[in-house]
């Protein structure tokens, strides 16, 4: 079905077939320097659903940038039908500074939907569900783990919703875990307004790795696909292994302070007892085992070459889902 609307966006008119990049331009640095954000928009000619690609809400993970930016690049974001909207960084101002949060402190992704007269960082969230959001059927937010911990590739999504379930199937990423949506957070502010977000998660803070970057790429393609919204100029990805279901899942935590060193086991399967990495003293006085507490997956690792006692060092799962070709689930 040919598409005759135009689609308004920031006081933008953006028609069936044209490609445009408007920018959000909420507010300027401190040097009266403006600080504009582009959100690059693919349109189709024929009707279609609305997909949001995003990432950088924290502006320390790159990770979530490069995956966008390679879509953009191989033309991924260039659609058959409907539309296709990519905002590479949305924390523009944390991207500048390669910090997590906003210039007042605050964490943007905690701030949703916030306040047209809030703080600064409020004030974006505002725009970005007053501007933006209205127009999305589905989105894909791209994350990384913080303060050196390296995720595994995964995608998170709330539980007992179905709909997601199937579109985690479809994205294919190595591990999918089930957690409840926080308060103050995008994928809650789209959830409210029936917006089908799937968080990925993947690599770490100030880094870009390519393993991470073409799971998400390729787990972009496969979704594009099962909307019938990928040109078929594009390679479609190799078929993979259906993602591993998680359930519950805990943190491993340091028993004591010193030079940690990570055996490299992120993705794996490993057995109760098994030796993870190990903590030692700058001094050779010491050396500490750090062991798995039970058998599960790892999906995320501290890279950090220095830990204190009681920082995170590992995550592992304790109960995995397993699901049935009809669907039905059972706890492994």
């Amino acid at each position: 079905m040919k598409n005759q609307t135009p689609l308004i966006i920031l006081n933008e008119t953006i028609l069936p077939g044209e490609r445009k990049t408007i920018y959000m331009e909420i507010a300027k640095l401190h040097t009266a320097t403006k600080l504009r954000i582009p959100v690059i928009i693919e349109r189709s000619k024929i009707d279609g659903p609305t997909v949001l690609l995003s990432a950088g809400i924290h502006g320390d993970e790159i990770n979530g940038v490069e995956i966008v930016r390679s879509i953009i690049v191989q033309k991924i974001n260039r659609p058959t039908r409907g539309t296709i909207i990519c905002i590479p960084v949305i924390n523009m101002f944390g991207f500048v500074n390669k910090s997590r949060e906003f210039p007042d402190g605050r964490d943007l992704n905690r701030m949703f939907p916030g306040s047209k007269k809030g703080s600064l960082a409020s004030r974006f969230a505002f725009h970005l569900i007053k501007d933006i959001v209205p127009h999305i059927d589905y989105a894909v937010d791209f994350h990384a783990g913080g303060a050196s911990r390296f995720n595994a590739a995964q995608i998170r999504i709330a539980p007992n919703n179905e709909e997601l379930k199937k579109l985690a199937d479809i994205f294919g990423a190595p591990f999918t875990l089930y957690s409840k949506n926080i308060a103050g957070t995008f994928r809650n502010a789209c959830e409210k307004r029936n917006v089908k977000m799937l968080l990925f998660e993947g690599g770490k803070s100030l880094d870009i790795n390519d393993t991470i970057a073409e799971e998400g790429v390729n787990g972009v393609k496969k979704l594009l696909t099962y909307l019938n919204m990928l040109s078929p100029k594009q390679k479609l990805p190799p078929h993979v292994e259906p993602s591993i279901y998680i359930s519950k899942s805990s943190w491993v935590r340091a028993s004591r302070s010193g030079l940690f060193h990570d055996y490299n086991k992120i993705g794996c399967y490993v057995k109760k007892g098994f030796v993870l990495g190990s903590i030692t003293d700058p001094f050779g006085k010491f050396e500490q085992k750090v062991k798995a507490p039970n058998d599960g997956y790892i999906i995320n690792a501290n890279h950090a070459p220095i830990v204190y006692q009681g920082d995170a060092i590992y995550h592992i799962s304790n109960e995995l889902i397993h699901h049935d070709e009809e669907g039905s689930a059972d706890q492994v």
